[in-house]
């Protein structure tokens, strides 16, 4: 490795502005504040909601008023 190429690392501290949870990590910054974490994120607690969105198809179909029973 080259000498004086490379970025100082340090132990910076991560704080979660949601939660409030802190933790260390190694990286070029002293300080990092995150909007969510893995301890308040839906998707890693497991109380992630799945909100059924009505699909591309079915707005085309809707807006061109084509009946599904038309296709068959």
């Amino acid at each position: 490795m080259k000498k004086g190429i490379h970025p100082e690392t340090h132990r910076s501290t991560v704080t979660c502005i949601s939660c409030g949870t802190t933790f260390e990590v190694g990286s070029t910054l002293k300080e990092i504040k995150v909007d969510t974490c893995s301890n308040c994120h839906p998707f890693y607690t497991g109380k992630q909601r799945f909100v059924q969105a009505d699909g591309r198809v079915d707005r085309f179909n809707r807006k061109y008023n084509l009946d599904k029973d038309e296709n068959k």
